[in-house]
């Protein structure tokens, strides 16, 4: 075995391997930004339904001060 086939046997997989983590690292990392923008959509999602049940529970605790308002002026 002379020297070029060495760095050869030696050379070729640490460079293949380094392209595979490369890209392995490259996909990884565009499927936690895809995970990342779903679960930001679906807390956005979250926010605008309790921000919905908070209004509703404002209008149902007027509309019981109201009752309750009512029955004690009679």
């Amino acid at each position: 075995m002379n020297d070029t086939q060495l760095y050869l046997a030696i050379g070729v997989p640490i460079v293949l391997n380094a392209a595979m983590l490369t890209l392995a690292v490259t996909l990884l990392g565009a499927r936690i930004t895809s995970l990342e923008n779903a679960m930001n959509a679906r807390f956005a999602s979250l926010e605008v339904r309790f921000e919905l049940l908070t209004g509703k529970v404002a209008e149902l605790t007027d509309w019981v001060t109201r009752i309750v308002e009512r029955t004690e002026r009679r």
